[in-house]
């Protein structure tokens, strides 16, 4: 090699050395030649607990702890036949049930089973079972499913007529179909005594802003003690419409769904005779300046037909309950029972009278009379 190529060659040695170690120290320089000293245990798995932080152990946890797993799937089948006379599924539907009773008494919607005679129930811990359909009501849109299991998880009652306005609501339910069961939404009570649907008919409602969805119907509706106060009913649904949901309330359920397992039925009590109110009145364009439900038409062979009740009559008291709507007398009366005597308080010509009256069962094609 010459001296020329020599002294060439080992100059790019010296630069190429040159060049790792300035790398070296550019290196120590902005970034340090410490190793990490950061705290590596929270890039590990935390140990494990039992117990939560009472700030996370909230009411509303342990109310969908101590209702959920009573809380239940309800899906129907509806079958039509061929032209050829063969069983064919044209429908399903899937809502939510309420365990109340270690014998497998499930509460419902009547508007969840439908006409089906035998439905299928989902419950919490995975298993499905058929249920019987025991008996339905439609003007409560309640309904009683049964089944053969045990050890059922049950969920307790409370009193619907305690609860205050603002007060925590906790819906439970498969909201849009068993992949979401055992959903958990939580709000307060809106309002109390909402009546939706034609006056008269109506029944007085809780109304919550939890979040209520096709499917949760039939579910609970649970306040901050972990009870149910209401079975979940309906969603107004309207564009732009949030937060509307309803429950009917679990004092007003309690005789109806007793009456559905022991008659399959509700036993109504009936005084016999058509009605009005102010408000009924004024969508009837009529004006009616009298507190209390005005007597149009009283039914022969009816109770107050036989009490001595007639057209013209203001009822303005039933029992101990003051009378000054529609509403107000269907309230008195879901306290009774047919064959009860109730003492019937009435204005006629401005004369304040009673009587005593021996109510009767109410016909099952009249349900617009009271």
């Amino acid at each position: 090699m010459t001296r020329k190529k020599w002294l060439t060659a080992l100059v790019a040695v010296l630069l190429i050395g040159a060049g790792i170690a300035g790398g070296f120290k550019i290196h120590e320089t902005f970034f340090g030649s410490q190793t990490y000293s950061g705290n590596l245990n929270q890039l590990q798995e935390p140990a494990k607990s039992e117990a939560i932080s009472d700030a996370r152990n909230t009411a509303v946890v342990q109310a969908a702890k101590k209702v959920g797993p009573a809380v239940v799937g309800i899906t129907t089948k509806v079958y039509n036949r061929d032209i050829f006379n063969r069983k064919v599924l044209v429908g399903e539907g899937v809502g939510s049930g309420i365990i109340f009773d270690k014998s497998g008494y499930i509460a419902t919607n009547n508007h969840v089973v439908g006409t089906a005679k035998t439905v299928i129930v989902s419950l919490a811990d995975g298993q499905s079972t058929e249920g019987t359909v025991v008996g339905r009501d439609e003007k409560t849109d309640l309904a009683v499913v049964k089944i053969n299991v045990d050890n059922l998880p049950v969920a307790e009652f409370g009193d619907s007529d305690s609860l205050q306005v603002g007060e925590t609501a906790i819906a439970i339910g498969n909201p849009l179909g068993l992949e979401f069961q055992g959903t958990v939404t939580a709000g307060v009570i809106s309002s109390l005594n909402r009546t939706i649907g034609v006056e008269g008919e109506g029944m007085k409602l809780i109304q919550t802003d939890a979040a209520i969805n096709p499917g949760n119907s039939g579910g609970a509706l649970v306040d901050a003690d972990g009870k149910v106060i209401g079975i979940n009913s309906a969603k107004i649904s309207k564009e732009g419409v949030e937060g509307l949901g309803f429950a009917i309330p679990i004092n007003t359920a309690r005789p109806i769904l007793e009456s559905l397992i022991k008659n399959g039925k509700v036993s109504r009590p009936y005084l016999g005779f058509y009605g009005l109110d102010k408000k009924m009145a004024a969508r009837f364009g009529m004006k009616l300046n009298v507190s209390g439900v005005y007597v149009y038409k009283v039914i022969a062979g009816g109770p107050l037909n036989q009490a001595g009740l007639r057209h013209g009559d203001v009822i303005t008291k039933v029992g101990d309950t003051t009378i000054e709507a529609f509403t107000d007398l269907q309230d008195a009366l879901s306290k009774t029972r047919p064959g009860d005597t109730v003492t019937v308080t009435f204005d006629r010509n401005g004369s304040s009278q009673s009587a005593d009256v021996v109510l009767q069962e109410a016909p099952a094609d009249d349900e617009d009379d009271q």
